[in-house]
This record gives structure tokens, sequence and C-alpha cells, in this order.
């Protein structure tokens, strides 16, 4: 299933069959070149190092809803980052669709229906809603 021609950019099926992976290398490698592009220019360095001082400290430490992502900004916006994007050719557009639909083809094989287990604190309300409203198979599915 896994096409290793390019690594790089590929789908590929998680260990435990139950998820899938994008691996997109380039986004990192430019995105880390960007962060020090800006970090080697002498007008920008110190904002960017304050920026990812704030940064390490969110994530050393206990964080506040909404804290991580404001911090992240913050670094983005020093170090006037693009958006976290690639352009894919036609080939590995196609490569790719044939990964990710080998992937779902394994996938939904445990569930057919493609809905995952919501577990996230941010789904408390979709939890709630669906105890209040099941849908039409999950009605009585616990009797005898």
């Amino acid at each position: 299933m896994n096409n290793f021609l390019k690594p790089g950019m590929s789908f590929s099926l998680g260990s435990n069959h139950l998820h899938g992976v994008l691996r997109v290398d380039q986004i990192r490698t430019d995105t880390l070149v960007e962060l020090v592009a800006k970090w080697a220019d002498d007008d920008t360095r110190d904002d960017v190092i304050a920026a990812l001082d704030e940064l390490a400290a969110v994530v050393q430490g206990i964080r506040r809803e909404g804290e991580l992502d404001a911090a992240l900004e913050q670094v983005e916006d020093v170090a006037s980052m693009d958006t976290a994007q690639i352009e894919i050719q036609i080939p590995d557009v196609r490569r790719l669709l044939a990964e990710l639909v080998e992937v779902e083809r394994v996938t939904s094989r445990f569930n057919s229906r493609g809905a995952s287990l919501i577990k996230h604190p941010t789904h408390k309300a979709t939890r709630e809603h669906l105890r209040e409203h099941p849908l039409p198979e999950q009605q009585d599915r616990r009797t005898a």
C-alpha cells in the first residue's frame, strides 16, 4: 500500500490500522527555513527570540485554553511566516489519492460510517447532544 517513491509526502496507514498518517516533510522544512531566516535578520532577531521564549514557556507550563494557539500565532506573526501549505503536482495528486483511498479502505472496515469516537474536551457539546438525541442505530442497543 505505501508508495515509498516519495516518503516525505505520503499517506500511510497508522500502526493500529484505525487512522491514517499524512507526512509532508516540505512544510516542516519551509517552516524552519522561514523561522531561521527571520532569526538571522538583525532587525527581527530579538522579537523572534522573545516569541520563541514565550512559546517555550507555554509548552513547558500548564496551558490555559487558547494559550498555545496564541503563542504559535505570535511566532508566526513576528517571523512573517507563510501559511503552511505546498503545491502538489498532478502526478503526486494522483499518487496521494491512491494512497488515501487505500488507507480509507482499511480504516473503514472497522466503522463503515467513518465516524470517530468523540473524546476531545472541545466536543463536550456534541457528546451531550448525542446522549439526548441518539442516532437511530444507537437506540435500545443495550437491551438484552
